[in-house]
């Protein structure tokens, strides 16, 4: 494009710019309190970045959004990477969502572990970083105030008190052991502790406990006396001192060999959660104040958000403070100069970041020295890249699974992984297993849609191999290479042979090749992935085809049966009157049911 007529005709205002390539994608977008001086300091000769140079170089032209303030800029630009991202953007991304706790909307409310869509009408706490948070906050409540944590199915069912009542961390609502509106304030109770209304419960439980002592019900005051002296101990563990703000976030950042890694350490109704680290993409040569800023400005998208954020760094605080008010109309305090407790939650989380970004380093280059070792065995290319492994997994024939493990860009990439369900074969058939799986696999690839290895791993030895040069040739993708993966002597780890096409005996590696341990962790990767699914297979056809085999038993008896029961053997132990109580079955099917198991 010409430029320079382009940049005179920009204004002085701030707003929003992109950045689009010839394919018409959007390969930047940034925000700017002057849209002028911002879009033209990429065209100066001066500039030093080469990620910046290379981008600017695929350039084809520029369309701008002019906002009422830089503020309004950066919600319009987080939404724009959001929607686009695009590829030299510092991108934070975090797939999985962050666990909560619930207590459910129900007479008698269950204490859970929580993730994902949250239900109308139950309460959530969170999010926590990690799911020992979660987990550990439970166990606490549950030996505070004795909540229940079975599933509804479990709940309906019992006749008796389960071992949680027999250990203390359950007052048994199932079987009616503890009165309504005493389970409904203990509900109370755990939900003003998950607010970080601690003084209030204790304050509460106090009142309940001098009550119950004047008049002499000693046990009961026995009870509330233990309770307050748990939630006395636990504030006294967790309670962070200074911060004004019950709930904070405290981020610090670091860079090392162009890398960044930031740490989030969480504090939540006035006690530490736990933290957590994130990595962003496409951050060399980005200003540190710029990262922090991207990240918040992204993070807080789907999270609950503190009042006070504290970070290590210097950021523009009046910025992000009015970006929340103009987004999420929520006053949000952001401080960078930290006192008292504040400075060693800082130091806490910088260390953390540290010893992260450390880790990921050393692993990045060993994973490297791998892929360079693998590359070496099998005089690859330097653009070699992807690999792919399959595995057929069954037990005598029955439930045949096959899986299909990919490894890119110097990682094993979970979400592309894939299961096959091979049914049209004779039972125990792993040739013809193989063949269809690879025929399925790649048949779209051969017509130009998905992604063609470079590589594919075969878990079977010489005839396993040959059934794969077959489909591949067959489908005309004889460009990639396949080696089979045969297991040694004794089935012993280290002592795999690898066939290659066109080869009679196996190549040598010594045991200690790192490339050959990357061989090794493919393979069990997708032996594992097989397994897992050929025994869920395996496991769901076994509950469901007794019942299957029980006449007048369709899909939707089958389903509310199980619903009911929680489960088969609970169905093989029910008597006839319990059985009866499941929508759709009569007197007669129920005696038919039990006759079945009995």
């Amino acid at each position: 494009m010409d430029i320079k007529p382009f940049l005179k005709t920009l204004p002085n205002l701030p707003g929003v710019y992109r950045m689009i390539n010839q394919a018409g994608e959007v390969i930047y977008v940034g925000k700017a309190k002057d849209l002028k001086k911002r879009v033209s300091s990429y065209f100066v000769k001066t500039i030093v970045s080469p990620r910046t140079k290379m981008m600017v170089g695929h350039i084809d032209h520029i369309e701008i959004t002019v906002t009422h303030s830089e503020a309004e800029a950066l919600i319009l630009e987080n939404n724009m990477i959001k929607s686009n991202m695009p590829r030299y953007n510092v991108i934070f991304r975090d797939d999985k969502s962050y666990p909560y706790i619930v207590l459910t909307n129900e007479k008698y409310p269950r204490l859970a572990f929580h993730r994902g869509a949250q239900k109308k009408g139950n309460q959530y706490f969170g999010p926590f970083p990690n799911t020992n948070a979660v987990r550990e906050s439970i166990q606490l409540l549950q030996k505070v105030f004795k909540l229940r944590t079975c599933e509804n199915s479990v709940f309906k069912n019992r006749s008796r008190p389960c071992l949680q009542y027999q250990i203390h961390r359950c007052t048994a609502p199932c079987v009616d052991f503890i009165p309504e509106d005493e389970y409904k304030n203990d509900i109370k109770h755990a939900s003003l502790f998950l607010d970080g209304k601690d003084s209030e419960v204790i304050s509460q439980l106090t009142n309940q406990m001098n009550e119950a002592a004047t008049s002499h019900a000693y046990e009961h005051a026995a009870l509330y006396r233990d309770r307050i002296q748990s939630l006395r101990q636990v504030r006294t563990k967790q309670f962070v001192s200074d911060f004004s703000a019950s709930d904070a976030d405290i981020i610090a950042c670091v860079e090392e060999a162009g890398e960044y890694c930031l740490n989030l350490v969480m504090i939540r109704a006035g006690r530490h959660l736990g933290d957590k680290s994130f990595f962003p993409k496409n951050a060399a040569d980005i200003e540190t104040q710029d990262v922090i800023e991207t990240f918040i400005a992204q993070y807080y998208t789907n999270q609950t958000i503190p009042k006070l954020i504290v970070t290590q760094q210097h950021v523009n605080q009046s910025l992000l403070s009015e970006f929340f008010k103009l987004n999420y109309d929520i006053e949000v305090k952001v401080i960078n100069k930290a006192i008292g407790d504040k400075r060693v939650w800082l130091a806490m989380a910088q260390k953390n970041a540290q010893i992260a970004l450390k880790q990921k380093l050393m692993q990045t280059e060993s994973q490297e020295n791998r892929v360079e070792a693998l590359k070496a065995i099998f005089n690859l290319s330097d653009s070699f890249s992807r690999i792919e492994c399959f595995d057929i997994s069954h037990t005598m024939g029955e439930g045949t699974v096959a899986s299909c493990v990919v490894f890119d860009k110097g990682n094993l990439q979970n979400k592309e992984y894939r299961r096959f369900n091979i049914q049209d074969i004779t039972p125990g058939d792993d040739y013809a297993a193989m063949r269809e799986v690879l025929m399925r696999r790649y048949k779209k690839i051969a017509t130009g849609e998905g992604v063609k290895p470079d590589l594919i791993f075969i878990d079977g030895g010489k005839g396993q191999l040959n059934i794969a040069i077959e489909v591949i040739q067959e489908l005309g993708l004889s460009d990639i290479m396949l080696v089979g993966i045969a297991k040694g002597e004794g089935r012993k780890p280290g002592l795999e042979q690898l066939f290659l096409e066109g080869k009679s005996e196996p190549i040598i590696v010594k045991k200690d090749n790192v490339g050959f341990h990357l061989i090794q962790q493919i393979r069990d990767e997708a032996h594992r992935f097989a397994i897992s699914g050929h025994r869920a297979k395996r496991a769901k056809k076994r509950i469901t085809s007794s019942l299957e085999d029980i006449e007048g038993i369709g899909s939707q008896k089958r389903k509310n049966l199980l619903v009911y029961f929680g489960g088969i053997e609970r169905i093989k132990n029910a008597s006839i009157e319990e059985i009866i109580m499941v929508d759709g079955i009569d007197k007669k099917l129920a005696e038919k049911i039990y006759d079945y198991f009995h």
